[in-house]
Formats: structure tokens, sequence, C-alpha cells
């Protein structure tokens, strides 16, 4: 149960440096209160003292867990206490003089009755606090038996290299060739029949679970899918939703039409019924050849409804579907289709994985010899892998191929265990010895084929190997339904506004967090699925047995509570923290309103609020509240949420806001927030009090839609990342999309507060900016050209890591930008789109840069010379926007390309190497 003790400790070592804040600030507090916050901050911290004791036993009886338990709950109530100080008294008048004298006077009269209340409080937790400490006594539950001989738990990744740049799809899965040689015939009979048939064609692969059905069929979903004029994927699971996974087939195949943003909008598909969704899907894949895959049905019904969903005597259909039971694989087949029986790893390819995994860990001279000894082996002869014969040969038996799909299930998981001792370089133990552990921890489970108790013992021993910070940002991740996938970076801003994440080693706490992703993405318990051009991991997924394991251990921690979702999970015994809200049907709302939601701390809602309706105001020490994709957020529940004073982090992206009340600016602690795909095209000044402010994140840049940049937002000296910002011009009423309720004057009204002029002036301010997007609405005086290409320049000099500019056919990159007298040689990242004939000639000294993404400039062979100069260029990107496409300007430059360059383009030889 070492949960409970990274848990319990993670609660009270995040406490003890909150009590020791309180303690510091001169806050007006009732005689004696100092001296019980005191107390309690002490008995904390014998308690952690305990706990990091309590790491290095090997078992916890159920008094000692019981314990732990008490120490969560107590600490995470005077974590609610101290946080509702600071708020309630955080206001106290500071200075000198008879006026000031007057307002402290007046201030110790309206608050006396506070201050009572909040005296009793930490009275009464101070005796619970004393209470939780006699009773570890009383029982026995110090204990600590074999603690002195017992392993030290794993410590965090410390000054971990980050991994290089890798495009997902570029490494095929071992083991699978020869399935990919059997059933590429079945894609190749496809296109010879094409002409000949209209009928589905359907492929169906079954096998027991986490034997690698969705590596395998994603690979050929991967190697196939640009054969067919369009594709899409869905999940179906077990909790079979049509309409849900008809909406994501309509998404998929719509992003895959030329200018279908314009000219054939999605407006209001969340509100489609079953009708509409299958008359658009027919419309869709009219006279094309597509290719869908269907992973993880579990039921015929499913089967059949999705079936009944695609449409007939199309020009060629092909449905790849995986499934657990082969009666459902024969369902899928009984017309026209292909049954395949997918088999475990042969010990070859077991052995071939060892080596590749083991040998992933980073080039360390003290480590060589150790892990030199297993790839001194042979695919032929793998015996010769020293004491890792079992885990090895049980790998053949029922594994799971880790770095395609999730995580090692079978004794294959000793091949991360070890390379995670060997890139943490932190003990000097030989391979040997680390070898005899993995394979004592799992022979129990591995003597023949995976039971369910024997997955949950390989699981137990991946997770009880974690980190404790590890274990928590590991844990945080059943949030997210089942088959979800889940943006890195929305992640990362969630676990710092959760408080998971600090400053160590050096790095930054986006650094830290960034390090703790990867190593979870290097020990296969999530999973890449696609990743940006630049190659670092864009989203993510987590393996059903992995997420239904975490899911248990974070109901049985009340570290999560989690409603509506795939597992069946027990009413909380305590009092909410964290709060997921996957579906908000009736039985789901009722259930929520019998909770105890005074102490949630994170709030999550998938695709519906409405269950959530009645109870807002309860909500009152939120720090995480993300409603992602909830469409029926109405402006009356946006208002109660701007009284959350204590929100660290919210995001109300895709929902259909379309303005954002004064009371914003009461949200002092507000760190992100995310408004993009809304409505929102201006914020009130109120926002210019948001100090902590670190991300704003705005705009649509699929439509061209844009924050409007104002001299408020340029108070925000805290930002570091500034999204989707609109810079007005003198033309800006032909340019920006107006919502229902804002108007052109109102508009232009906003943008005046704080003339052009004034607002470029104020952005140099913002000198911790890493990543600024900007779009230019309107034709700009010269003297705003002026003045933004100041910022810019300034700004590079300063934090600045990532630019986008889209000028809009304005002529500022071609006029302006190109000619910069101190371009921003400092970038990582760049994003060009606009009326540019030619790249920038200083972009050659940009030594730095690794991803370049350029719209409509001069496609011709010198442009690539000058571009293959770039030492650590990534990635390369021309695109042309269909939505940009009908502009004049944009046909004059595709014009002038083609006339440039003859229709041909050539790539230097040597270049890009």
């Amino acid at each position: 149960m070492d949960l409970i003790v990274g848990a319990s400790s993670n609660a009270v070592k995040s406490l003890v440096g909150k009590l020791g804040s309180l303690l510091a600030q001169e806050y007006t507090l009732i005689q004696g209160v100092r001296d019980d916050i005191q107390y309690i901050n002490d008995e904390l911290a014998s308690m952690q003292a305990f706990l990091n004791r309590t790491k290095r036993a090997g078992s916890h009886d159920e008094q000692r867990q019981d314990w732990m338990k008490q120490v969560r709950e107590v600490s995470y109530d005077i974590e609610d206490c101290v946080d509702d100080v600071n708020h309630r008294l955080g206001h106290e008048p500071r200075g000198n003089g008879k006026l000031m004298y007057i307002r402290k006077k007046w201030y110790f009269l309206t608050t006396m009755y506070v201050r009572r209340c909040i005296a009793a409080e930490i009275g009464n937790l101070k005796v619970r606090a004393q209470q939780v400490s006699d009773r570890r006594t009383r029982y026995g539950v110090d204990n600590l038996r074999g603690s002195s001989s017992e392993p030290v738990v794993a410590d965090a990744p410390t000054d971990r290299v980050a991994p290089p740049p890798e495009l997902i799809g570029t490494k095929q899965p071992v083991g699978v060739e020869d399935a990919m040689n059997e059933l590429g015939g079945w894609f190749k009979a496809e296109q010879r029949t094409t002409q000949q048939s209209t009928e589905k064609r359907f492929l169906a692969i079954f096998g027991f679970g986490g034997l690698g059905k969705t590596t395998l069929a994603m690979e050929l979903y991967r190697r196939f899918g640009d054969d067919f004029d369009c594709r899409a994927s869905v999940q179906a699971s077990q909790k079979f939703n049509l309409l849900m996974i008809l909406r994501s087939l309509v998404k998929q195949f719509h992003e895959q039409q030329a200018g279908a943003s314009l000219n054939d909008p999605l407006e209001g598909i969340e509100e489609w019924g079953e009708k509409d969704l299958r008359k658009k899907l027919v419309h869709q894949l009219k006279d094309k050849r597509y290719l869908v895959l269907i992973d993880d049905i579990w039921s015929v019904s499913a089967w059949e409804n999705i079936n009944d969903s695609l449409p007939e005597r199309v020009k060629c259909g092909s449905v790849v579907v995986t499934t657990r039971f082969k009666s459902v694989a024969v369902a899928c087949c009984r017309r026209n289709g292909r049954l395949y029986d997918h088999k475990p790893l042969l010990e070859e390819n077991s052995y071939k994985l060892f080596r590749q995994i083991v040998s992933s860990a980073p080039d360390n001279a003290s480590k060589a010899s150790l892990y030199g000894q297993i790839l001194s082996g042979t695919p032929d002869n793998p015996t010769k892998a020293p004491s890792g014969d079992h885990i090895v040969t049980s790998a053949s038996d029922s594994p799971t191929e880790a770095a395609s799909h999730g995580i090692i299930i079978s004794g294959a998981v000793g091949n991360r265990l070890v390379a995670s001792k060997l890139r943490s370089g932190t003990s000097s133990k030989p391979i040997d010895n680390y070898l005899a552990e993995v394979d004592k921890a799992l022979s129990g489970g591995l003597e023949t084929h995976l039971s369910t108790e024997g997955v949950t013992k390989v699981l137990d021993q991946c997770y009880n190997d974690l980190p404790a910070d590890l274990k928590t940002c590991l844990l945080y991740l059943s949030m997210f339904p089942k088959g979800s996938f889940v943006s890195r970076k929305r992640l990362i801003r969630r676990w710092i506004g959760e408080g998971f994440i600090i400053q160590k080693h050096g790095k930054t706490i986006e650094e830290v967090a960034e390090d703790y992703f990867n190593e979870l993405i290097s020990r296969n318990l999530i999973r890449a699925v696609n990743n940006s051009s630049n190659g670092k991991v864009k989203t993510y997924q987590i393996h059903d047995m992995v997420l239904e394991y975490i899911v248990s251990k974070s109901s049985d921690e009340n570290f999560i509570t989690v409603v509506g979702g795939h597992w069946q999970t027990p009413f909380p015994s305590y009092k909410v923290r964290r709060l997921s809200i996957h579906r908000s049907a009736r039985e789901e709302k009722e259930t929520v309103e019998r909770m105890k939601l005074s102490h949630v701390r994170s709030l999550t809602a998938f695709d519906s609020f409405k269950a959530l309706h009645s109870c807002l105001l309860k909500f009152q020490i939120l720090q995480v509240l993300d409603l992602e994709s909830c469409r029926d957020l109405s402006s009356h529940q946006l208002q109660k949420i701007c009284k959350m004073h204590q929100l660290k982090y919210l995001s109300l992206r895709r929902t259909d806001i379309e303005e954002i009340p004064a009371e914003i600016g009461k949200l002092e602690y507000l760190e992100v927030f995310d408004i993009r795909e809304t409505e929102v095209s201006e914020l009130p000044q109120s926002v210019g009090g948001l100090k902590r402010m670190t991300h704003l994140l705005a705009g649509n840049k699929s439509k061209r839609k844009a924050l409007i940049m104002t001299e408020e937002i340029t108070k925000m000296t805290a930002l570091k990342t500034l999204s989707g910002m609109g810079i007005c011009g003198t033309t800006t009423a032909g340019m920006v999309r107006f919502t229902r309720k804002t108007t052109a004057t109102g508009l232009f009204k906003s943008a005046s507060r704080g003339s052009c002029k004034q607002v470029l002036q104020a952005l140099e301010k913002l000198t911790n900016l890493k990543k600024l997007s900007l779009y230019i609405l309107g034709k700009l005086e010269e003297e705003d050209e002026i003045l933004l290409l100041s910022a810019i320049e300034h700004l590079s000099s300063c934090s600045l890591k990532f630019l986008a500019v889209d000028d809009g056919f304005t002529g500022f990159l071609e006029e302006s930008l190109s000619s910069s007298k101190a371009p921003p040689e400092h970038l990582h990242t760049l994003e060009l789109c606009g009326n540019l004939f030619e790249v920038p000639k200083w972009i050659v000294s940009m030594h730095g840069l690794e991803k370049l993404t350029l719209s409509l400039t001069s496609l011709r062979t010198d442009t690539l010379m000058l571009l293959s100069e770039l030492p650590e260029l990534f990635s390369l990107t021309f695109s042309l926007d269909a939505a940009k496409s009908k502009n004049g300007s944009a046909l004059e430059i595709l014009h002038k390309n083609t006339m440039n360059s003859g229709g041909e383009i050539f790539v230097p030889d040597g270049g890009f190497g």
C-alpha cells in the first residue's frame, strides 16, 4: 500500500509549507490562534518525518493504513482552512498614518466575526491533529518492523535529458511484421475490387485484453490509410455511446474536406440526433473510398448499431474492428469479412523487445557495461541474458507491445523497470540484481497465461517502482474518460494548477512537469497518440488496464471521485476532494447532489454541465475548473464561477460563451485562462488586476478569430503564454467576426480604450512571455508597424521562444518584419502567414530554430537552399489554409510561386542533414 504513504506524505508536505507561510503573514488573528497554528505545524512536521520513514517499510498493516488515511484527511481539511484564511483576511490594510490607522480599526471591527470563526475552526483542527497523533501511539502504529533493511522508494526524476523529437508511427512495433504482411493482402485486395464492388468489407481482429490488437490495427491504419480518400478511427468500449461515435466520425471526415470549415460548418453538431448524423455521414462518404477503424467493441448489438450507421452502396468502404470476443468478431465478418486471431509474441520477438527497451537508457559510461551484458546476447540464444530468462520467456506467453500501446502486460514489464533503473543512474546495483528482483516480483503472476490477479500484480510492481510525486501525477490521469485522447499541455497545466509540481534541480516548474510526463511515457504507463510537427507529444492515451487500476486506486484513497465513468466506483465515504463527471444524465445529477462538495478543490465535466447546475455554489474552495466542450454553460452560471475566488485554472474552451463578466477580475489567483474556440472577442477592463495570470489562451485558428489585444491585458506582467491575440488596424471592421452580442461600434470602442499605439508600447512590458501568437486585424499605420516590430525584437531578446504572426495580407511581414535590424534569433518556433513572397534573409542566423511554418511564401529552390543551413531545424511546413485561399493576395502569391519555380522545386543535395 505504498499509495497511502505517497498520498499522505504529499498532502502533509504541501501543507507544512503553507502553514509556515501563514505564520509569516501579519494577519490580525484572535489571541492564541498563532500558538494553535504553530502547534499544528510542528505536529504535522513530525507526521511528515514519520511518513518519510514509513516509505522505507516493506509492508503496512491495516492499522497503519487507516492512520495514514486519517493523516491525509486532516491535512486536507487544514489546507482548506489555511486557504480560506488567506482569502478572507488577505486584504488587511498596511502602512502608517492617521488615515491608515482609521482603516485598520475599521477592518478590525468588520472582520471580528470572520476571525472568531477562523479561530474556532483552527482550534477544532488542532484537536483533530492531536487526536490523530495520539492514536498512532495508542495502537502501536509507530512500530516500523524491518524499516532499516527495506529498500528506499525510488526518487523522482532528476536531471533527465529530454527525449529527442520523434514522429509517432515512424518506428514499427516489435513482432507485428508477419501479421502486417498477412493482412496487407486484404488491403491490396480492396484496391483490386474497388471498381467491381460497392459492398463494405470487414476485418475483425480479436484476442484477449492487453495482447496488442490496437497496436496492430493502428499500424495497419497508418500504413494503408493514405490509400483511401478519407479515414477515421473511434473507440467503442464497454459503455457504448452511439451518438458520441457518430459525432466523432463526422468531425474527422469533416476535417479532411477542403474548405469544410467555411462551406459546410458543423454548428450545433452536439445537439444533432442519430438521424441527422447518419444523413451527414452518407453525404460525406458519397463517391469516396473510406477506411474506418473501430477499436474495442464489446457486444454484437453495439457492432450492429455502428454498422447500420455506415452508408451502403458507396464507392467502397473498409471497416477494421478490434474486440476481445470471438463471437463479436464472427458477427462482424458474416458478410464479406476476414477474421484474424491475434497471437502473442514469439520468444524471439520478446527478446528483441527486451533488448530494444533496455538499450534505450541514455548514454552513461557507468551503466554501459551493465546493459551491455544484455545486449551481448543474440535473438538466437536469448538465454545468454543474465538472470532475465524468466522475464523474456514469460513475455512470449502473454505480452502487450508497450512501445506502441501503453504498457507491457506480462513479464516484459521487467524490461521497462530495468531500463528506468539504468536511466536514473542513482544506484550501483548490478544488472543481474535488477533482473532477479523483477523476476522474483513477477514470477507468481506469470507462470501461465495472465489472470486478472496476475495483471494487477504486474501493475502493482510498475506502480510501486514510481517515485511518490510521479505516483500522484499518474493517479491524476483517472480524471479522464476511458479511451480519450488528452492534450499533453492540458495535463501539465492542470498538474501545476493542482500544486503537484514544484521547482527543483534548477529547473522551472514547467520543465519539471515535462520531465514527469516524459517519465510516464518512457515507462509505458501512457502512450503517445500523435505529435506536433516539432516532434513533441501532442496527445496521449492511457491503456484500459492501467486506467482501471488507477481509477480503483484513486477511489480507495479518496484522491479522485469519478461520476458516470466506465467502471463503477463506490459512493465516497469521505469529503470529495477532486470530482470528475463523465456523464450528466439524471442518475449522475442525483449522485452529485448527495455528495459533500464544499471541500472539492478540482472539478472536471466532460461534454455537459447539467449535473452541476443546481449545486454550483457549493464549490467554495475550487482551484481547478475544467469545462472544456460543455456546450450548455450559460452566462448566469459563468457569473457564479467568477465568485470562486481561489480558482487557479479555468478552462472554458469550446463552450458557447460569448462574453466574460467583469467579475472575472476578482479571481486574483487565476493563472491559466483558456477561452479558445469560443465566441469571446474581448475581455473586460477588470482583467488588468489578474497579476498572477501565466497562460491566456484565446482565439480560433481554423476560423481566424482573435481576442482583441487591449492595454489591460498588457498589465498581466506574469504572462508566459499569450495566444490568439488580435492587433487592431485601421480597417478592422471587415476583418473580425462579431458575436451576436458584439456590434462593430462596441468592438471599436473596446479597441480604442487604449489606442493601438498605447497597446503596442505596453506590449514590451511582457518580458516573461515565452509564447506569443498574433493576428493583425486590418492595415496598421506605419508608426504602429514600427512599434509592433520593436516589441517583437525586444521580447525576443528576453524570454520569447515561440512566435506566430498572421498579418492577414496587410503587408506587415513583407514590409516590416523581413527588414528587421534586430531579428528574433533566439526563437525555437516561428510561424509566419501572410503576404510574404520570400523568406526573410535574417532567418539563416536563427541557429536554435527547431520548427518553421511558412504559409503562402515563395516555394523556390533557393528558398530551400537558405533553410537547409539551419542546423537544429526539425520541422519545416509550407501550408495553404483553405480559409485564405480565396483571398486575392493569396492567389497572386500562388501564381507568382508557379511562375518563379517553373512548377519544380529541388531539395539541395546534402541539405537538411
